[in-house]
């Protein structure tokens, strides 16, 4: 196993000839996954890995400095796909790994033969002629209240981000992936990506992004959906979903598993 390979657990699961590679977003690990795995790997090869930083990864691993910008994941992704020798795959990505792949993809759009961009958002923050859903005033009480007590910020933000059921699996689920981030690495990332504004690179991006977005999710309006669909220099297309919160693909798999697989076989210039 290669150092890469090996620093962000990555995983390949079934042997078809197209490769479909899966990343998660913030709070969470591959784990996240779990309920699209089985429906997927009889016909592709599948790639799982963690983003640096995930409570799976070592934190000593974990540069503050690197990833103080999305480029630092995204060059972690390319340095992925070039150990593990993927020529093209259709990624699968959800919430700041969309962005995440795009960055990527503009550097090697011959690596991504598509990005399936799951609860995306080019900007969180609120800004003139744009929704992007948060004040820069809820950031800055966010990030206070992960200072002040983590594990019981974590405890009210699972529910808040799934959405649904407070009780549910998918909350138990995410809290748990939260909890496991060491506090310090949890509010750089959340940091780095709530104060993240991607849109003047959109025009670059030049392969063909899915976008699919719930219908009600507190991290990501509607909206910034349809401007990434607005905004993107390739084909785009997007499906609002009638999930409810920032981890469908967790919450709502009945729902969202069908959607995503229709857009993985589904290719938007055919």
């Amino acid at each position: 196993m290669g150092i890469v390979e090996e620093a962000h657990n990555a995983k390949i699961l079934g042997s078809g000839e197209q490769v479909i590679v899966l990343a998660h977003g913030f709070g969470t690990d591959q784990s996240v996954w779990k309920h699209l795995i089985p429906h997927i790997v009889d016909e592709y090869k599948v790639i799982l890995y963690d983003n640096m930083g995930a409570g799976t990864t070592n934190p000593d691993y974990f540069d503050f400095n690197r990833y103080s910008s999305l480029e630092g994941y995204a060059y972690d992704l390319l340095a992925i796909l070039e150990e593990l020798k993927v020529e093209s795959c259709i990624l699968v990505a959800h919430s700041v790994s969309g962005i995440i792949g795009a960055i990527a993809s503009i550097s090697r759009p011959d690596l991504f033969s598509k990005i399936v961009m799951l609860s995306a958002s080019p900007r969180y923050l609120n800004d003139v002629d744009y929704y992007g859903g948060f004040e820069q005033e809820d950031l800055d009480q966010l990030f206070e209240a992960m200072q002040n007590n983590y594990k019981a910020w974590c405890s009210g933000f699972a529910p808040l981000a799934v959405g649904g059921d407070m009780d549910s699996v998918a909350v138990q689920e995410f809290s748990r992936t939260l909890f496991n981030m060491r506090p310090d690495i949890a509010l750089s990332v959340a940091q780095t990506i709530f104060q993240s504004d991607m849109r003047s690179i959109l025009h670059m991006v030049t392969v063909p992004c899915h976008i699919l977005q719930s219908m009600k999710d507190l991290a990501v309006p509607v909206v910034a959906a349809e401007y990434l669909h607005q905004n993107l220099g390739g084909e785009s297309i997007v499906e609002v979903m009638s999930s409810d919160g920032h981890l469908p693909q967790l919450s709502s798999p009945d729902i969202v598993i069908p959607v995503l697989l229709k857009h993985i076989r589904y290719n938007i210039a055919s």
